[in-house]
């Protein structure tokens, strides 16, 4: 792997703002992302995983520049994108692409799927008009859609099938990084696995980097080479796939950990539940903000916020007690 990140973010925050009364003054914050560091380096897949609420699609369309963010910066191919205008930002967009969640509401339902393919290629004039068919009939037919659904509409295809579309729109300008936000959360179990080898296939063939959103850590663990645990708007582990799914040291790493299916019947591991809901993003808690739910929260938690430290080789945690939590395997 090539050790020059593709994709820096440091101390990166977005913050939504709360309004109210008549003159719609705001009057306080959602704290969706709040101080997020990572590498992303080429060729490589990172998952960001966590629960819902936890802020992980809001960082990735923060890093897509699709949301302002409030703070930070963010480094792509060495140069800052966390600031640029709009006008400068079409450049930037042609290596920086996205698969979104709902195949649904993501396609124009009033495009035929040609058309869908080709828009991008057409707004950044890539190629000629002849090359542009071209090149969207060889995607079309990469994704595993022959040339006669060229002039079909959304409308005409199942969710999987939608999504083989979102796919090829994404690659359709040749980029070096691609967001996939829960590309797979909505469709058939069936059709998952179709879907994340068509991924890593075409990660091979077109040396794609992928910044992987997804709740399923059973879908990140086939797919993904590192793996970010969010909760509650910050970063309380990295590490590398394997590492993080045999020996996850933040107490909310092995308690997510705990609950991926393993398909061997001589191998249980007892599952940890957590108590409590997650607290608000508007007025989280001080210190460690999983403390409120922590099976091993210590009053230090409480009162001091833990800094995200190397525990082991490829492996980062922010917590103060680390490893302190485990499976408890028959």
């Amino acid at each position: 792997m090539n050790n020059v990140p593709l994709l820096q973010v440091e101390d990166l925050k977005k913050y939504f703002p709360i309004k109210a009364g008549v003159f719609r003054r705001t009057v306080g914050w959602v704290k969706a992302v709040d101080g997020v560091s990572f590498e992303v380096f080429p060729e490589e897949t990172l998952g960001i995983v966590g629960e819902s609420g936890c802020g992980k699609s809001t960082l990735g369309m923060t890093v897509m520049r699709l949301y302002e963010p409030t703070a930070g910066s963010i480094f792509f191919q060495g140069e800052d994108i966390s600031s640029l205008p709009a006008s400068q930002l079409k450049g930037v967009r042609r290596n920086i692409q996205m698969i979104f969640q709902d195949p649904f509401t993501s396609l124009d339902p009033r495009m035929h799927i040609g058309s869908i393919v080709e828009e991008g290629m057409k707004v950044h004039r890539v190629a000629s008009p002849p090359e542009v068919r071209r090149r969207a009939l060889d995607l079309l037919e990469k994704v595993g859609l022959g040339a006669e659904y060229f002039s079909r509409y959304p409308h005409e295809f199942s969710g999987g099938q939608r999504q083989r579309i979102g796919i090829a729109r994404a690659l359709a300008l040749n980029p070096r990084l691609v967001v996939a936000d829960e590309p797979v959360s909505s469709l058939d179990v069936s059709v998952r696995s179709q879907i994340l080898n068509l991924l890593k296939d075409l990660k091979r063939e077109y040396q794609l980097t992928y910044i992987f959103i997804s709740h399923d850590l059973a879908v990140v663990r086939q797919i993904c080479d590192r793996v970010i645990v969010m909760y509650l708007g910050k970063v309380v582990e990295i590490a590398d796939g394997d590492t993080f799914f045999s020996s996850p040291s933040h107490p909310y790493s092995v308690a997510l950990t705990s609950a991926v299916p393993v398909p061997d019947p001589d191998y249980e591991v007892k599952r940890i539940i957590l108590s409590g809901d997650v607290p608000s993003p508007i007025n989280p808690p001080e210190g460690c903000r999983f403390h409120t739910r922590c099976p091993v929260a210590q009053e230090v938690c409480s009162q001091v916020e833990p800094a995200l430290e190397e525990v082991g080789e490829n492996q980062w945690v922010a917590c103060h007690f680390p490893g302190s939590l485990s499976w408890e395997r028959a």
